[in-house]
C-alpha cells in the first residue's frame, strides 16, 4: 500500500483525494493546509474549472497538519502529493526530497530551470523518486492522440495544432507575474508538456503573441521545428468573460484527421480516407486517476516513471522558456 499525504487542499489537492479515493493500492493518509475549516473537513467552498464543490469529507482518520514540516515528518507518509502555488514548489519540494520521502508535484515543475535543476539534483541526492503531475498526458481525449501516434494505424503525423484558451483570472494583477509565470508557462505548458510527449523535444522555436501589461505575454502562438512535419499550439487569456475554457487540437494524420474541441460537448471525431466519421473509443475515463495511479505505480516499483518523470517536466518548462524568448527577441530561438 503506497500512503499518501496531500500538501495544498485547494481545487488541485481536492481532486487528487478523489481521484486517489479510485486506486487500488493507495491511500490518502495525511493532508496538509492551513485553513482550518478545510482541516475539519469542509471542503464546501473548494472549487475549480470543473465539477462542484469539494463537499464535506470525513477527515478522522488522516493525519491532518497546518505546518507542512508536520506532514513530512509523519513515518506513516511514502509519496507526497505536493499541491502548493507555483512560487512554493521548489523550497518544499527539496525539504519533502530530503525528509525521505518520494514526490509528486503538481505542475509546472518550476518558473526557472534553475529551480527545476535544483528539485532534480535533491532526488538524486536523496535517491527518492520525483515525479510532475502533467495530466493533460492521462486525459482520454488527448491519450487518444498519443495511442494513435504510437500504433501509426493512419500513418505517421503530418501536421497538428493544439489550443488551450481561457477569460483573464479575475485576480491578475501584472506586478503579481511570480505567482504562476503567467499563461505562457502555467497555461500552455500542457501544450508544450504534450508537443514533447508525442514527439520529443523540437530543434527549435518560432513563437508570436501578444504581450500586455507589465510584460506578460498573455497569448502565445508558436512553431515547434520538427522534419517534415508542421506542429503548432497557442494558449492565452483572452477571451472574455463570457467564453468558456477551451481545448482541443487538430491532428492530421497521412490517411486521416482526428479533431476535438471541449467548447463542442462532442468526443474527438475521426475523418478517415475513404469518407467516413466516426467517435473513437477513449482509452481510461479519468485522467486524475491516471497520472496518480502511474505514481502510485512507480513507487511500487521502486523505478522512475517513464512518462511523468521530473526530468521531461524540465524539458516541458525549457519549451516554454524559450518559446517566451523567441516572442521577446521576434526569433526563432534554438532549443
Amino acid at each position: 500500500m503506497v500512503r499518501i499525504g496531500i500538501a495544498g487542499m485547494g481545487f488541485m489537492g481536492v481532486t487528487h483525494f478523489r481521484a486517489i479515493e479510485k486506486i487500488r493500492g493507495a491511500k490518502v493518509v495525511a493532508i496538509c493546509t492551513r485553513d482550518e475549516r478545510k482541516l475539519r473537513g469542509d471542503w464546501r467552498k473548494v472549487q475549480g474549472n470543473f465539477g462542484g464543490s469539494g463537499g464535506m469529507q470525513d477527515v478522522a482518520k488522516l493525519g491532518c497538519y497546518a505546518d507542512l514540516a508536520d506532514l513530512l515528518a509523519d513515518p506513516a507518509v511514502d509519496l507526497v502529493d505536493l499541491c502548493l502555488p507555483t512560487p512554493m514548489h521548489v523550497e518544499w519540494s527539496i525539504k519533502a526530497l530530503k525528509a525521505g520521502k518520494h514526490l509528486l508535484l503538481e505542475k509546472p515543475i518550476a518558473l526557472d530551470l534553475a529551480g527545476a535543476d535544483r528539485i532534480l539534483a535533491a532526488a538524486k541526492k536523496h535517491r527518492r523518486l520525483f515525479m510532475v503531475a502533467h495530466v493533460l498526458r492521462y486525459f482520454p481525449e488527448f491519450r487518444l492522440v498519443k495511442q494513435l501516434v504510437e500504433k501509426g494505424t493512419y500513418g505517421p503525423v503530418l501536421a497538428a495544432h493544439f489550443k488551450r484558451i481561457i477569460s483573464r483570472p479575475g485576480w491578475w494583477d501584472p506586478k503579481e507575474l511570480g505567482r504562476t509565470g503567467g499563461p505562457a508557462i502555467d497555461l500552455h505548458i500542457h501544450d508544450a508538456d504534450f508537443v514533447q510527449f508525442l514527439f520529443g523535444m523540437p530543434a527549435a522555436v518560432s513563437s508570436s503573441g501578444y504581450v500586455g501589461k507589465g510584460g506578460v505575454v498573455e497569448h502565445i502562438h508558436t512553431h515547434y521545428q520538427f522534419p517534415g512535419k508542421a506542429i503548432t499550439a497557442e494558449g492565452g487569456w483572452l477571451s472574455q468573460a463570457g467564453c468558456p475554457f477551451e481545448h482541443g487540437y487538430d491532428v492530421y494524420f497521412e490517411t486521416a484527421t482526428l479533431k476535438f474541441n471541449s467548447s463542442w460537448g462532442q468526443p474527438p471525431l475521426l475523418l478517415t480516407r475513404d469518407g467516413k466519421k466516426k467517435h473513437p473509443a477513449l482509452p481510461g475515463k479519468d485522467g486524475f486517476v491516471g497520472e496518480l495511479s502511474e505514481a502510485v505505480k512507480a513507487v511500487q516499483a521502486g523505478k522512475e516513471s517513464a512518462e511523468i518523470g521530473g526530468r521531461s517536466a524540465r524539458n516541458s518548462l525549457l519549451l516554454c522558456l524559450r518559446e517566451i524568448e523567441s516572442l521577446q527577441t521576434g526569433k526563432r530561438t534554438k532549443v
